[in-house]
């Protein structure tokens, strides 16, 4: 069981100016709670899906100058990197915490999981009224699914992501800074835990399994 208990410090780190003090604080600060928890749920999610899944904390190594704002450990089943398929995460914005599952522009088979998921949108009607989807993995942007499914806007997200290159889709659940403080280390992998367990239908779905 994890001991991961946030702080209104952990989201601070997104407020340090310049590249390097944020990366400092960023590892220093957020980063140990992010390996506790790739540990931790990478064997949830090989126990749950039958085949072993690895913990990917983001390194940011790519950034020469502008900071991050915001960071994560991802999940999928292979040990070299994640982005080229479905993949699940827990992290921070300024804001909020997310935990979601995510198709994003590099996973060159997006377009047939898409697909599989237009064919039921009955997977979505299932999910938690304060479950969200978005189109962006870098905005912290994000729409009920309630509203999202009412509006077409489930199904327009995901002809984009068939149909467009950069088309991309998120679902999961968003807290809010002040709901993560809040909440001790038990309750916290409990939401974690019905979050993904919640996911995983739409998972399996996109791998047609």
């Amino acid at each position: 069981m994890t001991t991961v208990q946030w702080t209104t410090k952990d989201f601070d780190v997104f407020t340090i100016d310049g590249l390097e003090p944020r990366m400092e604080a960023l590892i220093e600060q957020v980063r140990p709670k992010f390996n506790e928890l790739g540990e931790e749920f990478s064997h949830y999610f090989t126990v749950e899906l039958g085949e072993e899944f690895f913990a990917h904390v983001a390194k940011h190594a790519r950034r020469t100058v502008n900071p991050p704002h915001d960071s994560w450990v991802a999940f999928a089943p292979n040990k070299r990197g994640y982005k080229a398929m479905p993949h699940f995460q827990i992290g921070l914005f300024e804001s909020h915490l997310f935990i979601n599952l995510a198709v994003i522009y590099e996973a060159p088979q997006k377009d047939a999981m898409a697909a599989r998921l237009l064919a039921k949108p009955e997977l979505f009607d299932a999910l938690p009224e304060n479950f969200y989807v978005a189109g962006d993995h870098m905005s912290p942007v994000t729409q009920n699914i309630s509203e999202a499914i009412a509006n077409g806007d489930v199904e327009k997200l995901l002809t984009r992501l068939q149909n467009v290159k950069k088309g991309e889709f998120i679902v999961g659940r968003t807290l809010s800074r002040e709901e993560t403080v809040a909440l001790l280390p038990k309750a916290f992998h409990q939401v974690v835990e019905d979050t993904f367990n919640a996911l995983l239908p739409i998972y399996k779905t996109m791998l047609n399994r």
